[in-house]
């Protein structure tokens, strides 16, 4: 599982919490906008703050390692971020991954990311339930509304996530199966008037996959197969939400060829039954220009028109 934030600071997965630190001051001191003045300095010094303000966190450490770049879409996090929009402010962007929609971080040159609202895959404290009610006193809403935006990967198994709003910070569980737009609620973190607190009502946003697409409980993933495969019979290993697993790819299969596997999809949240996972073949053609000379002619003489 690729580990972006690792790359970013130049260090091993297994650095110790000291050599995290001596990295990420020896690249902040590198890229520090008062010292470098090379255009690009200030995304790369907010990267290796982003970076840093996640690693140098125990819990937040512990929690990237469980997902790694599966919270970006599978993407490295400059790619996610730079496909977000060339104006993306990499605080809020990571904020609104690990964290809630309520609060404001503020960008620190020597800090990081100051403030509370940045977050991760934390503890307990869901208040469970889907809702859209609201209630009113004094003509002031109780409940309170924001947004979040999950991987797809925790949305399709399940996770926690940490929210902060109104200078409190908790975890939420995500329900495995969550789909964009659907609503949680969580009772008695909302708005408090009259000595009364409404609910905090959360939409969930789901980052799209660069590996799966999503069609109801079902999974649709792209698969390479070599020639040689696809010609004569073979095996590709895949990798599916669980496990690695071994396809055994028939002779003459054809590009875009479906192959299903039952169960490797996604649970439905109200039966629990799983979705089936399936995989389009894609024909991987070899460099005819890696050939020697003989065998070449003999496919040029006999391959059919």
């Amino acid at each position: 599982m690729a580990k972006s934030l690792y790359q970013t600071l130049g260090v091993s997965e297994k650095a110790s919490a000291d050599e995290i630190k001596k990295a990420y001051r020896k690249l902040a001191r590198k890229y520090h906008p008062d010292v470098n003045k090379d255009e690009e300095a200030i995304e790369k010094f907010k990267e290796i703050n982003a970076a840093y303000e996640v690693l140098s966190d125990p819990k937040k450490k512990d929690e990237y390692d469980m997902y790694g770049d599966q919270m970006f879409g599978g993407q490295n996090f400059h790619d996610f971020a730079r496909q977000r929009g060339s104006n993306v402010d990499l605080d809020d962007l990571l904020r609104s991954i690990f964290g809630g929609g309520g609060g404001s971080s503020s960008f620190s040159g020597s800090g990081g990311f100051g403030g509370g609202a940045f977050g991760g895959f934390g503890g307990g404290g869901f208040g469970g339930g889907f809702s859209s009610g609201k209630s009113r006193t004094a003509g002031t809403e109780l409940d309170q509304k924001t947004t979040i935006t999950v991987s797809f990967y925790v949305a399709a198994k399940g996770g926690k996530h940490n929210i902060t709003i109104n200078n409190e910070s908790f975890d939420i569980k995500i329900p495995a199966g969550i789909k964009s737009g659907e609503t949680l609620r969580v009772r008695g973190k909302g708005n408090i008037v009259g000595g009364q607190r409404g609910d905090l009502l959360i939409k969930v946003e789901v980052a799209q996959s660069n590996e799966y697409e999503r069609k109801g409980n079902d999974l649709y993933k792209k698969i390479d197969v070599p020639l040689k495969s696809a010609l004569f019979g073979g095996k590709v290993e895949v990798d599916t939400l669980e496990k690695k697993v071994t396809l055994k790819v028939p002779e003459n299969t054809k590009n875009g060829q479906k192959f299903r596997i039952r169960g490797a999809g996604i649970a439905d949240r109200k039966t629990s039954l799983q979705g089936d996972l399936y995989l389009l073949a894609n024909i991987v053609l070899p460099d005819v220009t890696t050939f020697d000379d003989e065998f070449r002619q003999i496919l040029e003489d006999k391959l059919p028109e």
